[in-house]
């Protein structure tokens, strides 16, 4: 069992950069999938970045080239860099791990990309 807690989201002009973070209560050394998810009001929650066990990443086009994805086992964290944010962009983050036999969510971060 593992508890996700993000942090680091907040209001940013467009053009700025913010980095999520996502502290899990335990190991993450043996997770499948790392990934982070978005949900802007009255649409669908999509995948924004996943990173599988073997450093694989994968990307929404419309964040290519913008946002990094990465892992820190050591500190049993994931970390989500975002860099010349859009409006486009605002919305609800939220982390996500895949184990073996288990699923994980965190509660979600605001990110508002607003002048």
């Amino acid at each position: 069992q593992l508890q996700l807690a993000e942090s680091g989201g907040g209001l940013v002009q467009p053009g700025g950069s913010l980095r999520l973070s996502c502290a899990a209560s335990g190991s993450i050394s043996s997770a499948s999938v790392v990934a982070w998810y978005r949900q802007a009001p009255g649409k669908q929650r999509e995948l924004v970045a996943s990173m599988t066990s073997g450093g694989t990443t994968n990307y929404a086009d419309s964040v290519k080239g913008r946002f990094t994805i990465s892992r820190d086992n050591a500190k049993n964290s994931v970390y989500l860099q975002m860099n010349s944010l859009k409006p486009e962009d605002t919305a609800v983050y939220y982390c996500y791990l895949r184990r073996v036999f288990n699923s994980y969510w965190g509660q979600g971060t605001q990110v508002t990309v607003s002048s």
